[in-house]
């Protein structure tokens, strides 16, 4: 009985521990399927040779309210054509018609898909949002960012104008 209780205690903890994993940058970016419309799924293998932006967001956090005005004015307008990079917004729990609806109120032109569920965010991490992501064209991290400060954010966005200018 003692050693049960003794193997139960040392198992919880590590357990737990291992819930709490994130990807961090230089890790290669968790495999995942995902709904790019109501009736059609894409993997994001199929972005492989891309730099990928991954941005996680819920209609009621104030701080990704915030930094969304920036990822569409600073990164989607400013990239949304290049042919190496893709933009993903995921709106975490959210619907395509929570998605669609706040997309519609805020006048964003930037892509949006749902994450009810939390299948996508999941693969990242276990909590706290803003987040975002930043891919390289071989399917690596290499940037990631957790919350939203301005002086955060242009981080990331010299990173993307410098990695993408090498190209």
């Amino acid at each position: 009985m003692i050693k049960k209780i003794f193997v139960l205690l040392f198992l919880i903890p590590v357990f737990a521990y291992g819930q709490d994993k994130e990807v961090e940058v230089g890790d290669k970016v968790p495999d995942f399927t995902f709904a790019v419309s109501k009736t059609k799924n894409a993997s994001i293998k199929d972005y492989r040779g891309k730099y990928v932006l991954i941005v996680f967001f819920a209609t009621w956090c104030g701080p990704c309210i915030q930094e969304l005005p920036h990822v569409e004015e600073q990164i989607w307008d400013v990239y949304k054509d290049n042919p190496d990079f893709e933009l993903m917004v995921f709106g975490r729990e959210h619907t395509w018609e929570e998605v669609d609806k706040f997309k519609a109120m805020k006048n964003f032109d930037m892509p949006f898909y749902p994450d009810p569920d939390r299948n996508v965010f999941s693969k990242f991490a276990t909590k706290y949002i803003p987040r975002s992501f930043l891919i390289d064209k071989d399917g690596n991290i290499i940037y990631k960012t957790i919350g939203f400060t301005t002086e955060e954010f242009e981080k990331l966005v010299a990173k993307i104008k410098s990695d993408l200018a090498s190209q």
